[in-house]
């Protein structure tokens, strides 16, 4: 089947790199997934004309709002994948939201990443509620052997021996919602306290009026420091050098680098949100904190305490194998994308 796979496809996000497995899941069932960005197709004409020039016989949109809505009314079947602005943000908006509806009535099926952003949507969209499925993200890692962490040390600007350093690493994109400065304070007065903790924010920098604002901010904070973004591999490797990955996202779907981190077999502290409360359980998964000062508390405790680290890293791992499995991902997807071609077999 030729599928058009519509997304928001800012480099190294989250979205673009689901994306990215989702077609790879399709794909190996022997589909042609043409995968585009919604800025690329912005109008109903322009998505009209593509499917027709094409011959494309379906589609799937990655966000209910910004894919989905192009969707509609092209006499092709098509699901769709729910965003997480799509859930914490857009919901809140009227006319977004009965948009949202709409575009769920025409949609064969729609996917959650949770059983909160099911319930969610279940509840804003009743009519809905038969079609929506939940499936986690599948996570798989894969580190550069290669990676020289005393390298990475000295490109963050950090000139110690590795042996004595506590590295905690930030992984976003340079956007407000993802609130990279929301730690920085509190994390420079613990640094100056023992100089042998480190913040690292690595990430794109996706929205530039903000991403001076950081540069700006960082540059006059001792004890943290920013990166611009790290090949997949590279990254990974830095997540399993350091000593615990930070999340401070004012909202989030599902933090893959989260994922990632407890994958890996790192500590997380993730601010207390309901896209993070979705994965990480106080701890038992991670550590959750709901305000900066509460954050350094449990970064000490952390430190200090090597059996609790231990235990959040065992758990977190056994989490992922459970609950975010690769396969289970394409299986869902390839029997979903079935009912795109009027197929009922399981």
């Amino acid at each position: 089947m030729r599928l058009l796979f519509l997304a928001v496809l800012r480099r190294h996000t989250g979205n673009a790199v689901t994306a990215q497995r989702v077609r790879e899941h399709l794909e190996a069932a022997g589909h042609i997934c043409l995968l585009k960005d919604t800025s690329d197709l912005g109008s109903s004409s322009e998505i009209a004309h593509f499917i027709k020039a094409e011959n494309l016989e379906a589609a799937l949109a990655l966000h209910l709002y910004r894919g989905g809505r192009l969707l509609q009314g092209h006499g092709i079947p098509f699901g769709i994948i729910f965003g997480g602005t799509d859930l914490n943000e857009d919901i809140n908006q009227r006319e977004k939201n009965q948009v949202m509806g709409k575009v769920l009535e025409e949609a064969r099926f729609a996917v959650a990443f949770t059983e909160s952003m099911k319930e969610m949507a279940q509840m804003q969209w009743p009519h809905a509620r038969d079609k929506i499925y939940v499936q986690s993200q599948g996570i798989v890692t894969v580190p550069n052997a290669a990676f020289n962490w005393n390298t990475f040390l000295h490109c963050s600007g950090i000139n110690q021996s590795a042996d004595n350093l506590h590295i905690f690493l930030l992984v976003c994109g340079l956007r407000q919602v993802k609130d990279p400065l929301y730690l920085v304070d509190a994390f420079s007065e613990w640094h100056q306290e023992e100089p042998n903790v480190y913040m690292v924010i690595v990430g794109p920098e996706v929205d530039p009026v903000f991403t001076r604002e950081v540069k700006a901010k960082v540059k006059r904070t001792p004890g943290v420091r920013l990166l611009r973004e790290m090949p997949q591999e590279d990254l990974h490797a830095a997540l399993k050098n350091c000593f615990a990955v930070l999340n401070s996202s004012v909202s989030e779907g599902m933090s893959a680098a989260i994922l990632e981190a407890m994958d890996l077999e790192v500590p997380v502290l993730a601010r207390n949100i309901p896209g993070n409360v979705a994965v990480v359980k106080h701890e038992v998964t991670g550590l959750l904190f709901s305000d900066p000062q509460e954050f350094v508390q449990l970064a000490k405790r952390l430190v200090s305490d090597p059996a609790l680290e231990k235990e959040i890293v065992a758990n977190g791992k056994e989490y992922v194998r459970m609950y975010h499995s690769w396969q289970a991902e394409r299986d869902t997807y390839q029997n979903l994308i079935r009912t795109l071609e009027g197929s009922t077999e399981e």
